[in-house]
Parts: structure tokens; C-alpha cells; sequence
């Protein structure tokens, strides 16, 4: 077996094979994709005893995937979080000799790439029906877990100012997940971001949005992407390994994108929102120095500015 080649990737079978498998399969598919560091030194009986299924189940699981048993399951297993360790030394062959001023053009230029790629690839259509179905939804539930999570809160943070009723997930397990979108239904919609090493919580949670008949929408890398199983829309935003960590620029800017997106739809709402926070702002002193002083025992703002603009 070619272990080298993208068709043998562990991963990528797993992920090419979910939607088909059974819920037991599920279970361990999710368990070796977010704890592959510990499933590589089980055997298949100690793995069935963590999920709680019998062992031949999980040998099952290997066969279903195309590998003659568990035994070559495993080595396969060990070859891909091998190839992940190796991660590091692959860097410092390809930047060790670099200066820092080549290390920073050879990563932005990277990067701008990206951003060229996806503005080249993206579909318009797609783009235009997922402004939509978040403007139509009754609530917006928005799921990124481990690196992708910095782009959820984003996304959560500029919604919230321009619709409301966004619910962003928050979970270290998917029992929790499944809690917080528990009413989920046909009138709502779920976002979910997840890019190479795709986050399996994140497909279960949009696996359970589809069930429930809401709408779909995924930010991820390319049509292989096992996100695309369960979604009703998908953009498409370049992320490639280009060192130790992953570039999130272009998905970054898809998101930026649908939010000036929705902002023109609804001016109306986003100028009303803004008013209503300006208000805030104004009547509790966000935006002054508030600071507590301690004059004697009591404590009082500084209200300085307010004081200047009022002389």
C-alpha cells in the first residue's frame, strides 16, 4: 500500500467514509480524528472498551475502511501522527537557513496567493445564498472548534451586532454541543468552520443541524471537504499547511466578506444597532476612562472628559 499518496491517508478515508457508516463506526471515526495521539498506541480491544462497543466491532471498522485487518489499520494510523510529528523538522529544513525578513515575504506572499485563489474559485451563487439564509434565519448558530475557533468569534461577535439571536458553541465535548443547540429546527440556521484537520464535533453538530431540517452553510477548503456531507452551501477559502500552523487569511476574508454583505442588505438594522450600543456606551462611560479612583474610602469614576466637554 501506498501509505504516501492522498487516497491512503488515514484521515481522508475516515472522512470520505462517514456519512455511510454506522453509528458505532461514528464513534470511532470521531474519537481517532480528535484523539488520534491516543488511539495510535490502542489495540482494537482497548479502543473498543474506551467507546464502550465489542472489539470485533472495531476491527470492523478497519476492514470497512480497506485496510486487511486492524494490525495494518494501526500501522497506518502510526504513519500518518508520524508524518505529523514530522511536521516540525520539514520547517526547519525548508526555513532554517532563512532570515526573519525571508521567513515574513515567503509567508505573506503565501498568503496573498490564498486570498487570489479563493477570490478566483468562490462561488458567487453560494456566497449570495448563504447572506440570505443568515438574514432569513430565526436564530444562527455558528460552530469552529481548536484553530478555527478564533474565527467563529468573529463571525458570532459581527452578527450579534448586526441580527441578534446568534448562538456561538462553545464545547469540549459533542454531548454539550448537542445541549446548546438542542432547538434547533427547520427556521434556523448553523455555520460551520473547519479546515484540514477537520474537527469531527463540528460535523456531528451539522450532521444533527441537517437532521433537524435547518439550514446548513460551511466554510472549509475544497469540495473532498467531509463538511460538505451534511451542508446546502458551501464556500470554498484556500487554508494550506504552509508551516507549524495553518493560514486562516482567506477564510478570514470570506468571512469579512459576508459581513459587509449583510451589512448592505440590512443598513437599516445595522444602523439601528449601532445607535442602540452608542447609547450604551454613552449612559455606562464605556468609551471614557474608567478607572476607579480612591479618594478617601470611596471609591468614584473619573468623569474627566465628561467634565472638559461639559466646561
Amino acid at each position: 500500500m501506498d501509505t504516501n499518496g492522498k487516497k491512503d491517508d488515514i484521515i481522508a478515508r475516515i472522512n470520505e467514509k462517514y456519512s455511510s457508516m454506522s453509528k458505532s463506526h461514528k464513534a470511532i471515526a470521531a474519537f481517532i480524528s480528535d484523539h488520534y495521539d491516543q488511539a495510535v498506541f490502542m489495540t482494537a480491544a482497548k479502543l473498543g472498551e474506551k467507546l464502550g462497543i465489542s472489539e470485533s466491532t472495531v476491527v470492523r471498522f478497519a476492514s470497512g475502511l480497506g485496510y486487511d485487518g486492524y494490525p495494518e489499520f494501526q500501522k497506518a494510523l502510526e504513519e500518518w501522527v508520524q508524518n505529523k510529528l514530522n511536521t516540525v523538522q520539514r520547517m526547519s529544513a525548508k526555513y532554517g537557513k532563512s532570515t526573519q525578513s525571508e521567513i515574513l515575504s515567503t509567508v505573506l506572499s503565501a498568503d496573498i496567493e490564498k486570498i487570489q485563489d479563493t477570490m478566483e474559485n468562490l462561488d458567487s451563487a453560494a456566497f449570495e445564498t448563504a447572506v440570505d439564509i443568515i438574514l432569513e434565519a430565526k436564530t444562527v448558530y455558528i460552530v469552529g472548534i481548536r484553530s478555527c475557533e478564533p474565527l467563529a468569534d468573529f463571525l458570532s461577535f459581527y452578527l450579534n451586532m448586526i441580527r441578534g439571536n446568534v448562538q456561538l458553541l462553545r464545547t469540549t465535548s459533542v454531548s454539550e454541543m448537542f445541549e446548546q443547540m438542542i432547538r434547533i429546527d427547520e427556521k434556523d440556521a448553523i455555520v460551520g468552520i473547519s479546515f484540514p484537520r477537520y474537527s469531527m464535533r463540528t460535523l456531528k453538530a451539522m450532521e444533527f443541524a441537517n437532521d433537524r431540517n435547518a439550514k446548513v452553510i460551511t466554510i472549509t477548503d475544497s469540495v473532498h471537504s467531509p463538511m460538505n456531507l451534511y451542508s446546502s452551501c458551501n464556500l470554498f477559502a484556500r487554508s494550506d499547511m504552509v508551516s507549524i500552523v495553518d493560514s486562516l487569511v482567506a477564510p478570514l476574508s470570506v468571512i469579512n466578506a459576508l459581513v459587509v454583505a449583510l451589512c448592505l442588505k440590512r443598513p437599516e438594522e445595522v444602523k439601528q444597532g449601532l445607535e442602540m450600543l452608542e447609547d450604551v456606551w454613552n449612559n455606562y462611560q464605556v468609551y471614557l476612562n474608567d478607572e476607579i479612583n480612591f479618594i478617601g474610602e470611596e471609591p468614584i469614576l473619573d468623569y474627566s472628559l465628561k467634565k472638559e466637554t461639559d466646561a
